[in-house]
C-alpha cells in the first residue's frame, strides 16, 4: 500500500510539472505603467518588433489618445515611428501613412514630430499630417521609447490600419528600416472598440504557423521526451510500478515522436515559405533530432528480450540515442526562441522563461528522484545480500541503473 502511494505521488509530481505551460500567454501590456501616470482603457501587445499600443477612444468625438511603446532601443542613433494609414490600405500601408516620429538625441530627450509619408522611399522629413493632434511628446527610459499623442479621427471611425517601425540614423536623417519579416509585417488593421486585429492573410498565416511549430516542438521534443526518460529511469525502481512504468514511458515517447514529427514538418514548410530567411543551425539540429527520434522508434521495434545476449548493447544504444535526442532537442528549442526574438513581441520571451522553468523543474525533480531511488536500490541490495548470506542463493532485484 505504501509503495502504491509513493508511485502515485511521483506520478502526480511529474504531471504537475507538465501543466505549468498554461501560464505563458499573459499579455504584457496590461502590466505596463507610465511615468506621467497616464491611464488608457485598452492596450495591445503588437505582434512584431517588441512593441505595444495603449489607447483610449471616444467614437462620438473621434478623439484617440495613444501611447506607443517600443522596447530594445539601446543605441541613441535610432528612430522610432507609429503611423496611421488614412486609406485603410493594409497591403500598401506605408503609402500615404501619417506618422508620429521620435528621434533619439544625445541629450537623452527624444525629438517628437509628425511626418506625412508619400511612399516607401521616405526619409521621414518633418511635415504636417492630415489628422488634428495635440500633446505629442516622446520619452526614452529603460531602453524603451514611448510616443504620446492625442489624435482626432473622423467621428464614428470604428477601426484603423496602423503600422510601426524603427531604424538607424545617418547624422540627423532617418534611414530605411530593415527588411526582415518582422519589419515588413509590422502592420495591422485594428478595431478601436474591441481591440481585435488583422494582419492580412500572409502575415497572420505565417505567424500562426510559426507559433504552431514552436508549440508542437516545445511540448514534444522539449517536454514529453524528457518526461518519458524520467519515468523510465526512476519509476521502474518501484516494484509496484511494474509494468506500468514501461507503458507510460512508451506512451510518452510515442506521443513525443508523433507530435514532434508534425512540428518538424511545419518547420520545413516555414523554411520553404520564408525566402531569404535562414536559420541554418536551427534547421540542421532539427533534422538531426528527427533522425535520432526515428532511430529510437526502430529501437522499440527491434527490442530484444531481457535474457538475449545483445540486450546489454541494445540498452547502451537506446540510452545513448535517447539522451542525445533530449539534449539536442533542448538546445534547439532555445535556438528557436532566439529566432523568434528577432521578429516577435515579448510573449515569446515569456514562453522562453516558462519553458526554462519547466526544464528546471524537471531537472530538479530528476535530482531528487535520483537520490531517493539510489537510497531504495542500496537498501534493496543490502537486503538481498543478507538473504543470500542466509540461504546461499543469488537474487536479482529491481532498480538496475544500466
Amino acid at each position: 500500500m505504501v509503495k502504491n502511494l509513493r508511485f502515485m505521488f511521483l506520478i502526480s509530481i511529474l504531471m504537475f510539472v507538465t501543466t505549468t505551460l498554461a501560464q505563458t500567454t499573459t499579455q504584457t501590456c496590461k502590466s505596463q505603467n507610465f511615468t506621467n501616470n497616464a491611464i488608457f482603457t485598452s492596450c495591445r501587445d503588437l505582434p512584431q518588433l517588441t512593441s505595444y499600443l495603449h489607447w483610449t477612444y471616444d467614437q462620438t468625438t473621434g478623439k484617440l489618445d495613444i501611447a506607443f511603446r517600443h522596447k530594445g532601443i539601446t543605441d541613441t542613433n535610432r528612430w522610432v515611428a507609429w503611423a496611421i494609414n488614412p486609406n485603410n490600405d493594409l497591403a500598401s500601408s506605408m503609402n500615404g501613412a501619417q506618422a508620429l516620429v521620435a528621434i533619439l538625441q544625445s541629450s537623452g530627450t527624444p525629438k517628437a514630430y509628425t511626418s506625412s509619408i508619400a511612399n516607401s522611399r521616405t526619409q521621414l522629413a518633418e511635415s504636417n499630417i492630415s489628422y488634428p493632434h495635440s500633446g505629442l511628446i516622446a520619452t526614452h527610459e529603460n531602453n524603451e521609447v514611448t510616443i504620446y499623442a492625442s489624435i482626432t479621427l473622423p467621428v464614428g471611425t470604428p477601426s484603423l490600419v496602423h503600422l510601426w517601425q524603427d531604424g538607424a540614423m545617418s547624422g540627423s536623417t532617418p534611414q530605411m528600416h530593415d527588411m526582415t519579416s518582422a519589419n515588413t509585417q509590422s502592420k495591422e488593421s485594428l478595431d478601436l472598440r474591441s481591440g481585435a486585429s488583422e494582419q492580412g492573410s500572409g502575415g497572420s498565416s505565417l505567424s500562426r504557423r510559426r507559433n504552431t511549430h514552436g508549440v508542437l516542438n516545445a511540448i514534444s521534443w522539449g517536454i514529453l521526451m524528457p518526461l518519458g526518460a524520467v519515468i523510465a529511469r526512476y519509476l521502474k525502481v518501484f516494484k509496484s510500478a511494474d509494468p506500468a512504468w514501461f507503458y507510460l514511458h512508451v506512451t510518452c515517447q510515442s506521443a513525443a515522436y508523433i507530435v514532434g514529427v508534425a512540428g518538424w514538418g511545419t518547420g520545413l514548410k516555414l523554411g520553404s515559405d520564408s525566402a531569404g530567411v535562414t536559420y541554418s543551425t536551427h534547421r540542421t539540429l532539427g533534422i538531426v533530432i528527427f533522425c535520432l527520434g526515428t532511430l529510437q522508434v526502430f529501437a522499440l521495434l527491434l527490442r530484444p528480450k531481457k535474457d538475449h545476449k545483445i540486450r546489454f548493447y541494445w540498452n547502451l544504444y537506446h540510452w545513448g540515442v535517447g539522451y542525445a535526442t533530449i539534449i539536442i532537442s533542448i538546445i534547439n528549442i532555445f535556438k528557436g526562441f532566439e529566432a523568434l526574438e528577432v521578429s516577435a513581441a515579448d510573449r515569446y520571451d515569456n514562453w522562453k522563461h516558462a519553458y526554462t522553468g519547466i526544464i528546471a523543474a524537471l531537472g530538479g525533480v530528476a535530482v531528487l528522484l535520483e537520490a531517493y531511488t539510489w537510497i531504495i536500490v542500496i537498501k534493496r541490495k543490502k537486503s538481498e545480500n543478507k538473504l543470500q548470506g542466509m540461504n546461499g542463493t543469488n537474487g536479482n532485484g529491481y532498480g538496475s541503473r544500466v
